[in-house]
Protein backbone atom coordinates (compact mmCIF):
# COMPACT_ATOMS: atom_id res chain seq x y z
CA UNK A 1 0.00 0.00 0.00
CA UNK A 2 1.71 3.34 -1.18
CA UNK A 3 1.82 5.87 1.46
CA UNK A 4 -0.61 8.55 0.33
CA UNK A 5 -0.70 10.71 3.17
CA UNK A 6 0.58 14.57 3.76
CA UNK A 7 3.71 13.90 5.89
CA UNK A 8 3.53 16.64 7.97
CA UNK A 9 0.17 19.17 9.11
CA UNK A 10 0.62 22.66 10.58
CA UNK A 11 -1.17 25.86 11.30
CA UNK A 12 0.21 28.57 13.42
CA UNK A 13 -1.85 31.40 15.49
CA UNK A 14 -0.71 34.28 17.23
CA UNK A 15 -2.18 34.41 20.61
CA UNK A 16 -2.41 37.59 22.73
CA UNK A 17 -1.54 35.37 26.61
CA UNK A 18 1.95 34.76 27.61
CA UNK A 19 3.48 31.46 26.73
CA UNK A 20 2.89 30.26 30.61
CA UNK A 21 -0.67 30.58 29.87
CA UNK A 22 -1.05 28.75 26.75
CA UNK A 23 1.59 25.94 27.88
CA UNK A 24 -1.16 25.26 30.81
CA UNK A 25 -3.58 24.79 28.33
CA UNK A 26 -2.18 22.67 25.55
CA UNK A 27 -0.69 20.30 28.22
CA UNK A 28 -4.11 19.60 29.53
CA UNK A 29 -4.55 16.72 27.62
CA UNK A 30 -8.26 16.44 29.17
CA UNK A 31 -9.11 19.24 28.58
CA UNK A 32 -8.14 18.36 24.42
CA UNK A 33 -12.30 17.36 24.04
CA UNK A 34 -13.01 21.19 24.37
CA UNK A 35 -10.66 22.30 21.40
CA UNK A 36 -10.31 19.40 19.47
CA UNK A 37 -13.31 18.44 17.01
CA UNK A 38 -12.01 14.77 16.41
CA UNK A 39 -11.93 13.88 20.25
CA UNK A 40 -14.67 13.23 22.44
CA UNK A 41 -12.52 12.20 25.65
CA UNK A 42 -8.69 11.52 26.71
CA UNK A 43 -7.68 10.27 30.16
CA UNK A 44 -4.34 10.76 31.35
CA UNK A 45 -2.64 7.53 33.29
CA UNK A 46 -1.97 8.14 36.62
CA UNK A 47 -3.75 11.93 35.79
CA UNK A 48 -0.13 13.77 35.83
CA UNK A 49 0.67 15.48 32.48
CA UNK A 50 4.73 15.33 31.65
CA UNK A 51 7.20 13.63 30.14
CA UNK A 52 6.43 9.98 29.40
CA UNK A 53 2.62 9.88 30.49
CA UNK A 54 0.51 7.28 28.64
CA UNK A 55 -3.55 8.31 27.82
CA UNK A 56 -6.37 7.29 26.43
CA UNK A 57 -8.63 8.84 23.67
CA UNK A 58 -11.69 8.38 22.10
CA UNK A 59 -12.01 9.94 18.69
CA UNK A 60 -14.72 10.88 16.70
CA UNK A 61 -15.87 11.21 13.11
CA UNK A 62 -19.84 12.20 12.90
CA UNK A 63 -21.14 8.78 14.28
CA UNK A 64 -17.85 6.88 14.13
CA UNK A 65 -15.82 6.70 17.63
CA UNK A 66 -12.69 4.91 18.05
CA UNK A 67 -9.73 4.50 20.82
CA UNK A 68 -6.49 5.58 20.48
CA UNK A 69 -3.62 5.55 23.26
CA UNK A 70 -0.85 8.40 23.17
CA UNK A 71 2.96 8.37 25.01
CA UNK A 72 4.07 12.06 25.52
CA UNK A 73 7.50 12.36 23.95
CA UNK A 74 8.64 15.89 24.46
CA UNK A 75 7.88 17.93 27.40
CA UNK A 76 9.80 21.30 26.99
CA UNK A 77 7.93 24.22 29.21
CA UNK A 78 9.44 28.02 27.53
CA UNK A 79 11.91 29.56 29.00
CA UNK A 80 12.98 33.11 27.79
CA UNK A 81 16.09 31.65 26.09
CA UNK A 82 13.79 28.23 24.29
CA UNK A 83 10.24 28.16 22.80
CA UNK A 84 7.67 25.65 24.64
CA UNK A 85 7.57 22.14 22.73
CA UNK A 86 5.22 19.48 23.89
CA UNK A 87 4.44 16.18 21.44
CA UNK A 88 2.91 13.15 22.07
CA UNK A 89 2.85 10.10 19.79
CA UNK A 90 -0.15 8.18 18.66
CA UNK A 91 0.44 4.48 19.21
CA UNK A 92 -2.23 3.10 16.69
CA UNK A 93 -0.82 5.35 13.83
CA UNK A 94 2.79 6.22 14.67
CA UNK A 95 1.95 9.90 14.38
CA UNK A 96 3.30 12.89 16.20
CA UNK A 97 1.13 15.39 17.41
CA UNK A 98 2.83 18.90 18.80
CA UNK A 99 2.59 22.15 20.11
CA UNK A 100 5.86 24.54 19.94
CA UNK A 101 4.99 28.00 21.48
CA UNK A 102 7.51 30.51 20.80
CA UNK A 103 6.74 34.46 22.83
CA UNK A 104 6.13 37.57 20.66
CA UNK A 105 7.49 40.44 20.82
CA UNK A 106 4.26 42.19 21.89
CA UNK A 107 4.45 39.41 24.89
CA UNK A 108 1.73 37.11 23.41
CA UNK A 109 2.73 33.33 21.77
CA UNK A 110 2.98 32.17 18.73
CA UNK A 111 1.29 28.75 18.88
CA UNK A 112 2.08 26.18 16.42
CA UNK A 113 0.06 22.45 16.11
CA UNK A 114 2.25 19.69 13.89
CA UNK A 115 0.84 16.18 13.05
CA UNK A 116 4.28 14.56 11.37
CA UNK A 117 5.01 11.17 10.37
CA UNK A 118 8.74 10.52 11.43
CA UNK A 119 8.14 6.85 11.30
CA UNK A 120 5.45 6.72 8.44
CA UNK A 121 1.98 5.98 9.28
CA UNK A 122 1.19 1.94 10.15
CA UNK A 123 -0.53 0.05 7.34
CA UNK A 124 -3.63 -0.53 9.65
CA UNK A 125 -4.31 2.91 10.13
CA UNK A 126 -3.62 3.74 6.45
CA UNK A 127 -6.14 1.12 5.53
CA UNK A 128 -8.91 1.91 7.82
CA UNK A 129 -8.75 5.35 7.02
CA UNK A 130 -9.41 4.54 3.10
CA UNK A 131 -12.16 2.34 4.36
CA UNK A 132 -13.82 3.48 7.01
CA UNK A 133 -13.04 7.31 7.28
CA UNK A 134 -13.59 8.05 4.09
CA UNK A 135 -10.21 7.91 2.18
CA UNK A 136 -6.69 9.50 2.70
CA UNK A 137 -7.43 12.73 0.93
CA UNK A 138 -10.90 14.05 2.14
CA UNK A 139 -9.54 12.64 6.04
CA UNK A 140 -6.02 14.85 5.56
CA UNK A 141 -8.43 17.91 5.02
CA UNK A 142 -10.84 17.22 8.05
CA UNK A 143 -7.56 16.95 9.75
CA UNK A 144 -6.41 20.28 8.48
CA UNK A 145 -9.49 22.06 8.83
CA UNK A 146 -9.55 20.16 12.93
CA UNK A 147 -5.61 22.24 13.75
CA UNK A 148 -7.39 25.38 12.69
CA UNK A 149 -10.28 25.02 14.88
CA UNK A 150 -8.20 23.87 17.78
CA UNK A 151 -6.06 26.82 17.34
CA UNK A 152 -8.89 29.54 16.91
CA UNK A 153 -10.18 27.58 20.36
CA UNK A 154 -7.39 27.58 22.43
CA UNK A 155 -6.88 31.22 21.67
CA UNK A 156 -10.04 32.04 22.49
CA UNK A 157 -9.88 30.60 26.09
CA UNK A 158 -6.28 31.58 26.43
CA UNK A 159 -7.44 35.14 25.77
CA UNK A 160 -10.75 35.14 27.70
Amino acid sequence: MADTYAKLLEDTIEIDAPTDRVWALVTDIPAMAKWSPQVVKSTVKGGVVTMGASFSNLNKQGLKRWPTGGKVVRFQPPTDATPGDFAFRIRENRTVWSFELEPTAAGGTRLTERRETPHGVSGLSLLLTKVVLGGQEPFTDELRRGIRQTLERIKAEAEA
